[in-house]
């Protein structure tokens, strides 16, 4: 009813039902019959319509002064949106792991906020795995396997898991040549790897450790990796979370011929068929920044299901 409703004010605006279908781009014939419905639907006529001329009924005018404002002002709001849409501008509130989102994606929200100067970024962390519509976000960063087919979803990157220890740690204890002799060490065990899946390319062999942890600690990262750092074991962790201590020494990789299977980074988010222009520009940057990112593997092109 409301398309007819404005079709009406535009009759009466435009002086005719000719001139309201030229405006419109509609035919004559489809003008008159929405015109009817209204009519119809009303119990009343709207317009008094002759060869010559057309002009308002008394219930015509009285119902075009009530509702021409209404009219105008849905038209108006509609324009708005349809401008906001198309514009990387606005709030964006993102959910993203905790260690993850204030780690390597750092610089990502940091370059993304300086691009698009008229975008708020409304950043919530939690490795807890909330429910998207009724957080009111619009995209949330989620790692490893994905069993929510409800949600549309962007690769964006691979994370590479390692073996890594502090010298002083390998010092005073028996070396580590193959993953067994991880069993009897002391073992630093941190969400979400209650597991360490290891393999061995050139062979095919795979090792799975079911480790006995001297500690353990959820949900945060960095504190496992200080702890192997300050030397109380060998901690399993994502290469992203260990490639400042790497770099200066204070960790070292183990077992470097073993390799550990990727875990997907996905971008997630409800599905729908159009995206606000701001989301897609965030969803592209993300996507561009770990393909330049040296710690996130791109050899898998970005998909969506």
């Amino acid at each position: 009813m409301l398309d007819d409703l404005s079709l009406f004010v535009t009759i009466v605006e435009e002086g005719s039902l000719s001139a309201a279908a030229h405006k419109l781009d509609l035919p004559g014939a489809t003008v008159t019959r929405r015109l009817r419905r209204l009519e119809d639907q009303l119990g009343c006529r709207l317009l008094s319509r002759s060869a010559r001329r057309m002009q308002t009924t008394a219930e015509g005018a009285q119902y075009y002064e009530q509702c021409r404002p209404l009219v105008h002002a849905l038209r108006q709001t509609t324009q708005r949106l349809e401008a906001t849409f198309g514009t990387v501008a606005g709030s964006i509130r993102v959910l993203a792991p905790v260690n993850f989102g204030s780690g390597v994606l750092t610089d990502a929200w940091a370059s993304f906020l300086l691009k698009f100067p008229e975008v708020q970024l409304d950043l919530k962390l939690s490795n807890a795995i909330e429910d998207l519509i009724g957080s009111g976000a619009d995209i949330a960063i989620r790692i490893g396997s994905l069993n929510d087919s409800s949600l549309t979803q962007r690769r964006l990157a691979r994370v590479e898991s390692i073996v890594v220890a502090a010298p002083a740690y390998l010092a005073r204890s028996a070396p580590v040549d193959r993953p067994e002799a991880l069993q009897d060490h002391s073992l630093i065990v941190a969400d979400p790897f209650q597991e360490w899946e290891l393999r061995h390319p050139p062979t095919g062999a795979r090792f799975v450790v079911q480790p006995s942890a001297r500690f353990r600690v959820s949900n945060e990262m960095n504190v496992a990796v200080a702890m192997a750092r300050a030397g109380i074991g060998i901690l399993f962790c994502p290469m992203t979370q260990c490639r400042h201590e790497l770099d200066n020494g204070t960790l070292v990789r183990l077992l470097p011929e073993w390799t550990t299977p990727p875990r997907e980074v996905y971008a997630v988010w409800a599905q729908q068929r159009f995206l606000p222009a701001r989301v897609r520009a965030l969803l592209d940057h993300l996507a561009e920044f770990a393909q330049s990112h040296p710690l996130l593997s791109t050899s898998n092109q970005d998909g969506q299901r």
